[in-house]
């Protein structure tokens, strides 16, 4: 008996654990342990350089500081209830509507329209397809200072073309004037941002079955019938997306008005990402400066909410519903309306209602004369082709296809032309205003100076170190985060993916407030690190987005055989799954290692030692004054971005592949 007892207590005391830790993987999931060593890094960076620095703003919104004693003083509401009556904020609230919603609409309709034509037979289709990509990767210093010397009065190159067309009868100051600074800005993003639409809407058109199209055409129906009801409907998805995320980076937008206008003239291009920067930064008034970042936070929410909701329908579809998608789907419902009546309200409040409902219907007006032209032209353009032979009408075609391209195509290339021209010239010859558009003579005098007067290589080698860095820290932690996402089972992994997605639609000019405080508190402001350790925090959450993506198109039976024939699963992960996404782990550290080559935001607040300041801020400083000194800044701006140019040249094929595989049609 006693032996009986003994054994029955020594089976009892192995079966212990065995169901303590049935019941943890129970809790925890399958997969917690190995989990917890992909996923923990990204957590931890998450935690205290993005939600830490987002709640320490919101309580930092909430005070003011005391000039006497030096400390921060609990006010409550009081900085957002001073804000509604301060006419700085309500202005940079107008502009900055005024701003997105212009540039959003003008570069969906330019997108679209490059999409589609690109979309068709066209010569030399994946040639000027790249060309109109290349805005995309040029540096966002680079863009600011080349539109700032075209639209020069003195210097630029736009004033001599509008004066030999007729179009203006003196020089304008695009940037000077009041009523063209606003209006010369917007054109600027709408250049920088056509890639984005372009890029997006032609993969859409591409995953349209063209079935649909030659059955639409046998039925009888025109381009326009054909377009309103196969291709929108096709589009609708990606539009939506692309839509959304445009308006979150066009609402958030700083460094390039900033390096353009600094908000001026006379605060006609003060957003009110600049706003915030002014009084928090330069004014030391942190807490009103985060209460005007944090003002416009409702909106952006109810934006991002909306967008999340849809990226993840998706993911959502293979794998059970949970609490977290159920929420959105409830908050997507009431997105649209929440958002209508801040915006009336805001206008209530501002009495700008009339004068909102009148631009409206002239908007509305506009587009409805425009599309009843577009409509009759292509009308009776199709009905003209249609009495030509074959042969003749496919080459009126593309001969007309072409002609719409080449406007676009000329706005898109000026710039380039521009910077290459002007970087080759003398400074006597940029001077006396002489050869406009072409050197006489060349020279590398501009490329002299650059290099062998000023700090041009420190600036380029910190930009190498802290590029370099902070990609191999984002791309390393990403590509474990997004393989334990995709492959393992543990509790939080589905609400994990959507904070991800949050935090990297949450704007930097949200953060850039408080993680100034922390990094001085730490000591590493105006530091290497102050860049590497906050650089992560938006180049990390898309790439462990994107690795995900590409991580669940790869067969998992491929690791199950490793893991039988004796592998741990960090060993199937190293030998097996991480070379097969080798395309997608390329494409993520080209798109992050551009980011951070080209970021501005916090590289100007975080550095101030010229010592250490990067490229982007670093190209303001050979401006002195009034004085820009052109031929060094286009030289400069051909130099950064030539480095950028030819990496995406190399690897486009592999960043095509790896940005879209995975990915589910819209």
């Amino acid at each position: 008996m006693a032996k009986r007892a003994a054994s029955a207590t020594a089976t009892l005391a192995r079966r212990a654990p065995v169901d303590r830790s049935k019941r943890i993987e129970a809790l925890l999931g399958r997969d917690w342990k190995v989990a917890l060593v992909f996923v923990l890094p990204m957590v931890v960076l998450m935690a205290g350089l993005i939600f830490w620095p987002f709640i320490n703003a919101i309580l930092l919104s909430l005070t003011i500081r005391n000039i006497v004693t030096r400390t921060e003083q609990f006010v409550g509401l009081r900085n957002y209830l001073l804000l509604w009556k301060d006419a700085d904020f309500r202005g940079a609230v107008d502009n900055t509507i005024l701003f997105t919603v212009a540039s959003v609409a003008c570069k969906f309709v330019v997108g679209m329209t490059i999409a589609l034509l690109l979309n068709s037979k066209l010569p030399f289709r994946n040639v000027l397809t790249g060309v109109m990509l290349l805005p995309w990767i040029v540096p966002e210093v680079v863009t600011a200072m080349a539109w700032r010397s075209i639209y020069d009065p003195i210097f630029g190159g736009l004033n001599p073309i509008l004066l030999q067309l007729g179009l203006i009868d003196h020089p304008r100051g695009w940037l000077s004037e009041p009523q063209l600074a606003m209006p010369s800005v917007i054109s600027v993003n709408i250049w920088k941002g056509i890639p984005f639409y372009t890029i997006l809407l032609l993969a859409g058109l591409k995953a349209i079955d063209r079935e649909l199209y030659e059955a639409a055409e046998v039925d009888g129906a025109d381009v326009i019938a054909r377009f309103r009801h196969i291709t929108l409907p096709g589009l609708k998805y990606v539009i939506l997306v692309t839509v959304l995320l445009s308006t979150i980076s066009t609402f958030n937008t700083f460094g390039l008005v900033y390096l353009m206008t600094g908000g001026g003239p006379g605060g006609v291009t003060r957003l009110y990402s600049i706003l915030a920067y002014e009084r928090a930064i330069i004014g030391l008034r942190f807490g009103p400066g985060a209460a005007v970042a944090f003002s416009m936070a409702p909106i952006l929410a109810l934006v991002i909410l909306l967008l999340a909701r849809f990226m993840r329908r998706d993911a959502a579809a293979g794998s059970n519903e949970t609490s977290v998608d159920r929420a959105f789907a409830w908050a997507g419902r009431w997105i649209v309306p929440a958002l209508a009546v801040v915006v009336v309200l805001y206008l209530a409040w501002t009495g700008s209602v009339v004068t909102t409902i009148l631009r409206l219907v002239w908007w509305v007006l506009t587009a409805l004369l425009v599309v009843g032209v577009v409509r009759l032209l292509a009308f009776a353009l199709e009905h003209g082709m249609a009495r030509l032979k074959t042969a003749a009408r496919q080459r009126l075609s593309v001969a007309l296809r072409v002609l719409l391209l080449l406007p676009m195509l000329f706005f898109v290339l000026f710039p380039f032309y521009w910077i290459i021209i002007t970087s080759f010239k003398t400074d006597l010859q940029i001077q006396q205003y002489t050869s406009i558009f072409w050197p006489n003579p060349w020279t590398i005098e501009q490329f002299q100076t650059l290099l062998f007067k000023t700090p041009f290589l420190t600036w380029f080698r910190n930009t190498v170190i802290v590029a370099t860095s902070s990609t191999a820290i984002a791309v390393g932690l990403a590509a474990l985060a997004g393989y334990a996402l995709a492959r393992l089972k543990f509790l939080g992994a589905n609400t994990l993916t959507t904070v991800l997605l949050i935090t990297y639609l949450l704007p930097g000019s949200l953060l850039f407030i408080p993680l100034y405080r922390i990094l001085t508190n730490l000591g590493i402001i105006n530091t290497y690190m102050a860049l590497i350790a906050t650089y992560p925090t938006f180049l990390m959450p898309f790439a462990t987005w994107v690795m995900l993506g590409y991580y669940r198109s790869i067969p998992e039976d491929l690791e199950d055989a490793a893991m039988i024939d004796g592998a741990t699963r960090l060993g199937a992960f190293w030998r097996i799954t991480l070379p097969l996404a080798a395309p997608a782990l390329l494409s993520v550290t080209l798109f992050a290692f551009t980011n951070a080559w080209n970021e501005f935001l916090f590289a100007f607040v975080f550095i101030t030692s010229e010592s250490l300041k990067t490229l982007p801020v670093g190209l303001q400083l050979l401006v002195f004054g009034d004085i820009y000194p052109w031929g060094q800044l286009m030289g400069a701006s051909l130099l950064m971005a030539i480095p950028v140019m030819l990496v995406y040249i190399y690897a486009q094929r592999y960043l095509v592949e790896g940005l879209t595989a995975g990915s589910v049609k819209g």
